[in-house]
């Protein structure tokens, strides 16, 4: 297979792999991969190589029970069997959050589960009334309980699933009692006198988290829960998702570790000098849907060191072109001229990058492997990035 023209640009594309099970020596896995990729000529130093946290975790048996959640949670608030719990802004997800809602309730069965969501929609863009009912309400301070709406209000418009009553379900289900209200001011669950509360968004968790312990100190997120012990990740019960048999599986652990084993190991195998990220959810938002995908902590868990600081940047292309053009510069003249400026470094305010918006590189690198992976997983849990990094 020849080695790709220099005339192809930027370029992403999936590496097959077998089936990972816990203790599966994944990086042996990958590297062997990459060895059949770069004796195709298709491996050059400068190439990213990003892995999939779902393999890395699976590869890590990074595993907890509902039941294990269950004990994290009476620990980390101090409850008993009938006290009160809320749970501020979780997501409406059966994949991200029924599992985690389940271990609420089944830490205090005999007791009662407040559950506070924001409307009309969760932190990732999923519905949980109309726009046109929500314009009804009181979007600052107003609060709706859930037992007060039409049930066919509140179901999500693509999958048709009424999260709040599938919460109070799985609630009820643990022997606790549901209390499910809408409001956008996360101090309005105190209101409801709750022994302790998760505040369980993902990227406003802190400042959810400060508002609350302003009023009520025994307040934890998600990251403070399944951190440590045997199973664990640094982003707690962040980013994880349902698994069989009751389970949640984690984000990985110690990522950038592993990131770094597998470029020391590539560099040892075929002698390129790649750079590695563990990719979640990508960063983008869909239009159609209005869902905004990430709803991982970040899209990277861990990477290696090529990409401190570095962000996605560059020339506004075409309006130098047109400048130049304008100036009646030849073709020739106007390739030349952009060819020098791609190699000067501006600052973000200067007009020659007006448009390009200053991304992290490693976001948008894992942002466009989680494109091409898919969610529905295309079994390609590596994907190779050329062309990008300079």
């Amino acid at each position: 297979m020849p080695k790709l023209p220099d005339y192809i640009g930027p370029l992403a594309f999936g590496v097959k792999m077998g089936v990972v099970v816990p203790g599966t020596d994944l990086t042996g896995m990958v590297v062997s991969a990459l060895k059949q990729v770069n004796d195709d000529e298709l491996l050059d130093d400068r190439d990213v190589i990003c892995v999939t946290e779902s393999v890395v975790a699976r590869a890590q048996n990074n595993f907890v029970s509902v039941d294990y959640v269950a004990e994290e949670i009476r620990s980390k608030l101090g409850l008993k069997k009938d006290s009160k719990v809320g749970v501020v802004f979780p997501i409406t997800s059966r994949n991200r959050f029924s599992l985690i809602m389940e271990g609420i309730a089944r830490a205090v069965p005999e007791g009662e589960v407040i559950v506070q969501l924001p409307f009309p929609c969760d932190e990732v863009g999923n519905q949980i009334i109309s726009e046109e009912l929500a314009e009804t309400f009181d979007y600052v301070v107003g609060l709706v309980r859930y037992d007060e709406l039409d049930a066919a209000d509140c179901r999500h418009p693509i999958t048709k699933v009424n999260y709040l009553q599938m919460y109070q379900e799985v609630i009820e289900g643990q022997g606790a009692k549901a209390t499910i209200f809408l409001s956008n001011d996360p101090k309005r669950i105190l209101e409801f006198s709750p022994d302790g509360v998760i505040a369980a968004d993902i990227h406003t968790r802190e400042k959810t988290r400060r508002k609350i312990k302003a009023e009520l100190d025994n307040c934890i997120t998600l990251q403070d829960l399944c951190s440590e012990g045997e199973n664990w990740c640094e982003w707690g019960l962040l980013g994880s998702n349902m698994s069989a048999n009751k389970r949640l599986k984690l984000a990985p652990r110690e990522a950038s570790a592993f990131a770094r084993e597998v470029q020391q190991s590539v560099l040892e195998a075929t002698g390129r000098k790649v750079e590695v990220l563990v990719y979640g959810d990508g960063a983008y938002k869909d239009p159609s849907s209005g869902i905004y995908e990430l709803a991982d902590p970040m899209p990277v868990f861990g990477a290696t060191d090529g990409f401190s600081g570095r962000y996605r940047e560059g020339i506004k292309y075409k309006y130098v072109a047109d400048v130049c053009h304008e100036e009646g510069k030849s073709v020739e003249e106007i390739e030349a001229h952009l060819a020098e400026q791609c190699r000067v470094a501006y600052e973000h305010n200067h007009i020659m990058t007006e448009g390009t918006t200053p991304r992290r590189v490693e976001d948008v690198i894992a942002s466009l492997a989680d494109l091409v992976s898919g969610s529905a997983d295309a079994g390609t849990p590596v994907i190779v990035v050329k062309g990008i990094l300079k």
